[in-house]
């Protein structure tokens, strides 16, 4: 009577088998997304060691709510910096949204601001305007970063850096 696996076929089959394994580990691992946490006060201090915020004054939840229709239960944090001046149209909102599913409506919430803010300048402040249109948004994760500012290329890589 033979052998159910002789030597040769023994050994095919467990190569086999140590292939499948193997092929299975490492799709599994491949396909998890890294989520790096990053702290929102790290973020903001980064950048006001590299740009220019000294006009710009910090808002509450209160204040989000107003100028983005963004309450607090949408947001785990958020950091939220506007123009001391109404004839100013810098600001800086860097924010993490509770849940990733909402981050398209969040952005929404920011365009509607943007669109806002362009009519409210357009005839009557063109230097503003043009920082409006100049405008960052980028979003990183759950991590949304809005900036209106003369250093808004510079906001934009410390943004990104920071996840990096």
């Amino acid at each position: 009577m033979k052998k159910l696996f002789g030597g040769r076929t023994k050994s095919i089959f467990i190569i086999a088998i140590l292939v499948f394994c193997i092929s299975i580990i490492s799709t599994g691992c491949s396909s998890k997304k890294e989520v790096k946490e990053v702290s929102i006060d790290d973020i903001v201090e980064k950048i006001k060691n590299e740009a220019d915020m000294s006009n710009l004054k910090e808002g509450d939840s209160d204040k989000l709510k107003k100028l983005y229709d963004i309450s607090d239960d949408e947001v785990e944090e958020f950091s939220l910096h506007i123009a001391s001046s109404n004839i100013k149209a810098d600001e800086l909102l860097i924010l993490k949204v509770r849940d990733e599913k909402d981050l398209s409506n969040i952005e929404d919430k920011i365009n509607k601001r943007i669109e806002n803010q362009s009519e409210s300048f357009k005839d009557y402040l063109p230097d503003e305007y043009y920082l409006i249109e100049k405008h960052v948004l980028k979003a990183n994760n759950n991590y949304i970063l809005f900036a209106v500012s003369k250093d808004g290329e510079k906001i934009e890589g410390i943004f990104n850096d920071v996840f990096k």
